[in-house]
């Protein structure tokens, strides 16, 4: 399974936000354990319904987001 099948956007689970397949885990909340400098072993340990392909597939959404040109608009 890679990540478009494990990484979903659905508006009916929290609020659309990208969340794990079958859990209501957010990218977000992994990549922020992960940049806070939580290792992928204390991130499965506090979340146990995680695997670690999981974690791996909230790295590569994370970097395909940022693989997309931007652009910055004076607000």
């Amino acid at each position: 399974m890679n990540s478009n099948e494990r990484i979903i956007i659905d508006p009916n689970i929290l609020n659309g936000k990208p969340s794990i397949r079958g859990t209501r885990i957010s990218v977000q909340t992994v990549l922020e354990f992960l940049s806070a400098g939580d290792s992928i072993d204390e991130v499965l340990e506090n979340y146990p319904s995680l695997t670690r392909e999981d974690v791996y597939a909230c790295l590569g959404f994370a970097s395909n987001l940022l693989d997309r040109n931007f652009v910055i608009q004076p607000s």
